[in-house]
């Protein structure tokens, strides 16, 4: 199984609106750098680095899912993981689309000693809300929805 050393992204940067982002990724070295290096700028740009820390935590763990999970070869992935952000009224929305079917493995309370398989847990923890959705034909989004206000 690839490590998420073995990750890299393809630069190509996407801004359908002011208010959404998006980065394609495949497998290849770089790409989890390039993840938060985008998310970094893009919260900048709409000046949220007040939730740049949970943010980068739950795209490092969304691209991670998607990369370690859902391409059965990251070094000769073609349809790749797609990265995208954005922002609501008082939520930022970061979603990763990878092409697999299967779907999100959520793990059991009892297994807190495991080296991996806590992304979850860690996604849950810091979002107000997670989920996943089923792409048409193939495919799933796995998205978390992190609160924009300050909280004083």
């Amino acid at each position: 199984m690839p490590s998420p050393a073995q990750f890299r992204s393809h630069e190509s940067v996407v801004r359908d609106s002011p208010r959404t982002a998006v980065l394609h990724l495949s497998g290849c070295r770089e790409g989890f750098a390039a993840a938060r290096d985008f998310t970094h700028r893009t919260l900048g740009g709409w000046s949220l680095e007040h939730c740049a820390d949970d943010a980068l935590t739950v795209v490092t763990e969304l691209a991670a899912n998607a990369v370690l999970h859902a391409l059965p070869d990251p070094a000769k992935d073609t349809a790749g993981v797609r990265l995208r952000l954005s922002l609501r009224r008082s939520h930022l929305v970061c979603a990763v689309t990878d092409p697999s079917d299967d779907l999100p493995v959520y793990p059991r309370a009892g297994d807190s000693l495991l080296e991996h398989g806590r992304g979850l847990h860690i996604i849950e923890a810091l979002s107000e809300h997670w989920g996943w959705t089923r792409r048409c034909p193939v495919g799933k989004t796995v998205w978390a929805m992190l609160p924009t206000r300050v909280h004083l």
